[in-house]
């Protein structure tokens, strides 16, 4: 709480520069105003980044967020410093100022985060942008790292106006710039999907090679598949169409080629159950729930939900309940970078 210049009491307010997957950012704002109530906001770029005014101090509005996991909110950084950019030279001169003042950066691990808008006053790439300021700031007696920093400097160049804040990156919901997780597609990778457990693997921290017996259901063409055999499981794919020719040659897989409504498994047979098909989100929860008996109690089941909706949070609202009242534990529910147009759950079936 602060208080004016006649004594009275005013409303602490932070602001943060706040980032969606593309066309979800409505959503986002949506979680923010049920958290927070009220809060004003600006579009920065339509569907995915925009400026928010939280009714609270930036550690206690980090505080409530953190505490109650956006679903779609992706990214976050504080506004400590904001800079019209019509003259380049002098914002820039201004920026360096400021991060040069962070007191928090001595003697810290910093990695620079730049982003920019598509109609920056820096025409330059981002990445240009970052190595300018990287060289202005060489003398600091800070060492400039990609990951694993203690401190991140954020920097959003919009159109007119710049954006910069100093946080911890556990306070930005990730450590990634923007959020954008990014892993290197390895030689013979299947697909992208792959990318997907990757991600939940870091966010959700589950170590996938501490499972035994995985359960693909709509495996083909065996992203997910190979993913598992890779962290050492025995894994039972499902799907009526074709793998990828090259997974069969593991010992360790079992492929199924039918329709997952056709498959029969002994009870609690696997401690981990996945799915990443692309059928409509109500027909996938059918066909998991039908085959849950197979899962063992206390394990995983990590499926995408994919928003096909009009209206996505009643959708997920109504997949969520399916699963939790056939015996699932929702642990998270998120819209990682990789989802695009869907949804990951973390779930646990409970014991008896």
């Amino acid at each position: 709480m602060r208080t004016d210049e006649q004594g009275g009491a005013t409303l602490s307010s932070s602001r943060f520069v706040c980032t969606a997957n593309h066309g979800f950012a409505p959503y986002a704002q949506e979680e923010l105003r049920r958290l927070f109530g009220s809060v004003k906001s600006t579009v920065i770029v339509p569907g995915e980044i925009f400026l928010v005014t939280l009714p609270a101090e930036a550690s206690e509005a980090v505080g409530a967020i953190t505490g109650q996991p956006p679903m779609f909110l992706r990214h976050l950084f504080p506004v400590h410093f904001q800079e019209e950019g019509t003259d380049l030279a002098q914002v820039l001169e201004r920026l360096v100022a400021f991060i040069r003042n962070r007191r928090e950066l001595i003697d810290q691990r910093v990695s620079l985060q730049v982003r920019k808008g598509a109609n920056s006053s820096w025409t330059e790439s981002a990445g240009a942008l970052k190595q300018a300021l990287s060289e202005q700031l060489s003398d600091l007696p800070m060492e400039q790292t990609v990951q694993e920093a203690d401190v991140i400097v954020s920097v959003f160049a919009d159109t007119d106006t710049w954006y910069a804040g100093v946080s911890h990156p556990q306070d930005n919901l990730s450590d990634w710039s923007g959020g954008a997780v990014r892993f290197q597609k390895e030689e013979g990778q299947i697909s992208r999907a792959k990318f997907k457990l990757l991600e939940a693997e870091a966010t959700f921290g589950i170590d996938f090679s501490a499972f035994h017996q995985g359960l693909d259901i709509g495996a083909a063409p065996g992203g997910w598949t190979s993913f598992l055999l890779e962290r050492g499981l025995k894994v039972t794919a499902v799907d009526p169409a074709k793998m990828e020719p090259s997974l069969m040659k593991y010992a360790n897989l079992t492929f199924l080629r039918k329709n997952a409504s056709e498959v029969k498994f002994k009870e609690n047979t696997f401690d981990l159950l996945v799915c990443d098909m692309s059928w409509s989100p109500k027909q996938m929860a059918r066909l998991v729930t039908d085959l849950l008996y197979s899962l063992r109690s206390g394990g995983t089941a990590i499926v995408t939900v994919k928003l096909m909706h009009k209206k996505p949070l009643a959708l997920i609202h109504d997949v969520m309940a399916s699963f939790e009242q056939s015996g699932m534990q929702i642990q998270r529910a998120k819209q990682l970078f990789h989802n695009r147009d869907e949804i990951t759950l973390y779930m646990i079936k409970y014991g008896k």
